[in-house]
């Protein structure tokens, strides 16, 4: 499953604070998924249900005018919604999605969220299609800030008694709201529904927004959606030592700037040959530093064992606190 196939991911840049003894590398480690598909759900199809009849046209201009959408564009621009989840569902590995011949559907036109489709329905787009499952943008709604805050601005000179000239503001915000659902027709359940909003900003420079500033938006919505079934990334800071004292430190020096190129079982060989032969607190440095090196590579029990180590037999402090955030790591894998 998918689950336990997640990698870690390594940012390998190390960030340095002037000339103090530490230095810190950052890793990004993977995040289970929101949402998980069944496993037998291998191949989904997706329509556009967010359309409106010809009969609720006069309705749908009207609210248009209301919430300032851009007018006539949502038809296109849900497209782009559904485009954006067909591009963005390569990323989960295993699974496909395939656009039915009849990929435009009637709902409400609105916000108002419909009916759950009949399940002879959803039946029927799969089995048309050889899908295991059926994504539905049940709802697509967009609107801008920009006639809003311009109508604002105009109130507020007005009732203020300065009145200003009509302008168009510099940076507008386009706004795209969807509902999804996630039909499987074997089990007859909803596998997912989920609502968001979505925001981009774009600069105007006083002008009309650009054309394409709503079919970016909905596609980036659509791709927003479908990383509820992917793995996301946290990203975690680690301390190490730079440098050491004594004898060893232009030796110790070495392994860290191997870490610095990415080296980190060439920066490993160094330290451990040191250990028995450096002093106790550069021992443990030596340690604590070996332990950081093994969950770089991700292997998290040998860090362990590292970290323990330089706190067990060297009394070194970061050990002590790495082996606990290591503890605490391991308890949640």
């Amino acid at each position: 499953m998918l689950r336990n196939n997640l990698i870690y991911l390594i940012l390998l840049s190390l960030v340095f604070i002037g000339c103090s003894k530490y230095g810190y590398v950052h890793l990004n480690y993977p995040q289970e998924p929101l949402v998980y598909l069944p496993d037998d759900v291998k191949s989904i199809a997706v329509v556009n249900r967010s359309l409106t009849r010809e009969e609720d046209k006069n309705r749908k201009v009207l609210e248009s005018i209301i919430t300032s959408e851009v007018g006539g564009s949502d038809r296109l621009a849900s497209d782009e919604c559904i485009k954006g989840v067909y591009d963005g569902i390569q990323g989960l590995h295993g699974v496909n999605m395939v656009i039915p011949r009849k990929v435009r559907m009637y709902g409400t036109g609105t916000r108002e969220t419909p009916d759950i489709l009949a399940w002879k329905l959803v039946a029927k787009i799969c089995d048309s299609t050889d899908a295991d499952a059926l994504l539905v943008l049940e709802t697509f709604d967009s609107n801008t800030d920009l006639l809003l805050t311009t109508a604002t601005d105009q109130v507020t000179s007005i009732l203020s008694g300065t009145p200003q000239k009509p302008a168009l503001p510099n940076d507008i915000r386009m706004n795209v709201l969807c509902y999804w659902r996630l039909y499987d027709p074997d089990s007859k359940s909803i596998i997912d529904q989920y609502q968001h909003t979505f925001y981009m900003m774009f600069h105007t420079e006083g002008s009309i927004p650009p054309p394409d500033a709503l079919p970016q938006t909905a596609y980036a919505a659509g791709q927003e959606y479908i990383r509820r079934f992917l793995p996301s990334y946290y990203t975690v800071k680690r301390d190490m030592y730079k440098k050491a004292k004594g004898p060893a430190k232009h030796e110790f020096r070495t392994g860290f700037r191997r870490t610095e190129v990415a080296n980190w079982d060439g920066a490993i060989d160094i330290w451990s040959k040191m250990i028995e032969r450096v002093k106790y607190k550069t021992a443990g440095r030596a340690c604590l530093n070996i332990a950081v090196a093994y969950e770089v590579l991700g292997n998290t029990d040998l860090a362990l064992e590292w970290a323990k180590k330089s706190y067990e037999d060297y009394n070194d402090r970061l050990g002590r606190e790495y082996a606990k955030i290591l503890l605490r790591r391991k308890s949640l894998e």
